[in-house]
C-alpha cells in the first residue's frame, strides 16, 4: 500500500458563522481540493476533519482542524505524527493579512507574520520550515482591528473573487504536489511584486 506523502492543512474556524469569513479561506481551499479530486473530508482524527486520497499521483491527507484557528498547532502535530510525516511534508494553507487582497504567495518556510494560527503551528512543531500557501486578504485601505476584520463575513459582491482565490489556492497546492515548491513559486508568486523584505 502506498505511503501517505503529504499532509495538506487548511486553517479556519469551525461553525457556520465563520464559513464566509476571510479567516476560513484555508478551509475553502481544502473543500475545493476535495471536490475536484473526489475526496471526502469526513473522518474525525486529531481534532480535525480529514480525508485521504490521491492528488497528482501523490497519496495525501486533507485536513481542517476543528480546534479554532489560534489552537491549530496540536491538531497539525498530531496528524503529522499519526501519518509518520516530518514537517517538510506539510503544506499549510491560510489567509494572510500581511498580503494584498487576492495575492497568493507560496513559501517554503518563514515567520508567522502575526498570524496566530501559524504561530500555533510553529510553536507545536518547533520549526517554521514547512511549506505555506498564503492567500492575501488585506483590503488595501487602513483597517481598525485586524481580529475583527478577519472574522467579518465577505460582502456579496466579493463572492466571485473569493471563489477564484480558493481555486487559485487549490491550483497552487496541486502544482506543489506535481512540480515541487521552487517551480510553483516561480509560477504563482509572479504577481506579488513590491513586497517588503519582511515577507522573505
Amino acid at each position: 500500500m502506498q505511503e501517505i506523502e503529504f499532509l495538506i492543512v487548511g486553517l479556519g474556524n469551525p461553525g457556520a458563522e465563520y464559513e464566509n469569513t476571510p479567516h476560513n479561506l484555508g478551509f475553502r481551499v481544502i473543500d475545493r481540493l476535495a471536490e475536484s479530486n473526489a475526496i471526502r473530508v469526513t473522518r474525525r482524527e486529531d481534532f480535525s476533519r480529514v480525508g485521504l486520497g490521491m492528488i497528482r499521483g501523490r497519496k495525501i491527507v486533507l485536513a481542517e482542524p476543528q480546534t479554532f484557528m489560534n489552537l491549530s498547532g496540536p491538531a497539525v502535530r498530531g496528524l503529522l505524527e499519526r501519518y509518520g510525516l516530518q514537517p517538510d511534508r506539510l503544506i499549510l494553507v491560510y489567509d494572510e493579512l500581511a498580503l494584498p487582497w487576492n495575492e497568493l504567495r507560496i513559501r517554503p518556510k518563514g515567520s508567522d507574520a502575526g498570524h496566530n494560527g501559524v504561530k500555533s503551528v510553529i510553536g507545536s512543531l518547533g520549526t517554521n520550515e514547512f511549506v505555506r500557501v498564503r492567500l492575501g486578504i488585506h483590503p488595501g485601505h487602513p483597517i481598525g482591528d485586524g481580529a475583527v476584520f478577519v472574522l467579518a463575513p465577505f460582502r456579496r459582491a466579493q463572492k466571485q473573487e473569493v471563489e477564484e482565490m480558493a481555486g487559485r489556492g487549490a491550483a497552487a497546492v496541486e502544482s506543489i504536489l506535481a512540480d515541487g515548491v521552487e517551480k510553483s513559486m516561480a509560477i504563482f508568486n509572479r504577481r506579488a511584486g513590491g513586497l517588503k523584505a519582511e515577507e522573505e
